[in-house]
């Protein structure tokens, strides 16, 4: 089961990512299926399909490129500005599940829902929820006071990225928590280090205090929860 699987994600990946330049994903949006290199990448994808099979399974083959051309098919239809990220998501869902269900029909396998919906998975995925959108959500309580003021300053300065900072932080909370998860409480060092050096030009102006102030309050919150969060959570693994 588990060489059939990485032989069928790896022809995946290279058929979907690595041998697809971006100028046909741009045509095929454009053309739905009148572009030829939908039809291209589909033979791209049967190529690699063959080749890292060694031209055996040749049922799920023939099952993979028909759903596959359906799935990216029905994607470039259904495509739009306001959606294009979320389908990309939705048609790679799709491309696995059909992945996974021709290694099922192939090599039945049985998955154990008591430890998927266990105790330690539980937890640790409700200390994921937690250090990415909860304590973000804390944050924006604890910080309330000082937002409007520092988004008028930086707005005058250009502004930023829409949702940047949720982002950053979300992606910091997740570093420090895992660096704490596997010991490396050194790393968090380096962390906070890169991320002072990334901020020191718009903090080293004087006019920019304000700002200074309030990134400085924000890192510290945020990493504070993710290490509150690492050590709790570390302990509670200890007990249940």
């Amino acid at each position: 089961m588990t060489l059939l699987t990485i032989k069928l994600i790896l022809a995946h990946f290279i058929g979907d990512f690595v041998l697809q330049p971006g100028h046909w994903v741009e045509d095929k949006l454009k053309k739905k299926w009148k572009s030829k290199y939908l039809y291209w990448h589909m033979a791209i994808h049967l190529a690699a399909l063959l080749l890292i099979l060694q031209f055996s399974h040749l049922g799920i083959i023939a099952i993979i490129i028909v759903t596959h051309f359906l799935i990216d098919l029905g994607k470039l239809v259904l495509t739009n500005p306001k959606n294009n990220r979320w389908l990309f998501m939705v048609d790679q869902i799709l491309h696995l599940g059909v992945i996974l269900l021709m290694v099922y029909w192939q090599e039945p396998f049985q998955v154990d829902w008591s430890s998927i919906l266990g105790t330690e998975a539980l937890l640790f995925i409700t200390f994921l929820v937690f250090v990415t959108f909860v304590s973000g959500i804390l944050m924006r309580m604890l910080l309330a006071p000082y937002i409007v003021e520092v988004m008028k300053d930086d707005a005058e300065e250009g502004g930023s990225l829409k949702n940047a900072g949720r982002y950053i932080g979300m992606l910091e909370r997740l570093f420090v928590f895992g660096f704490i998860l596997i010991g490396q409480w050194a790393s968090i060092g380096l962390l906070i280090t890169a991320k002072s050096v990334f901020r020191f030009g718009d903090l080293n102006k004087g006019k920019n205090r304000k700002l200074t102030e309030y990134v400085l309050i924000g890192t510290l919150l945020s990493f504070g929860l993710a290490i509150v969060a690492g050590i709790l959570y570390n302990y509670l693994t200890e007990i249940v």
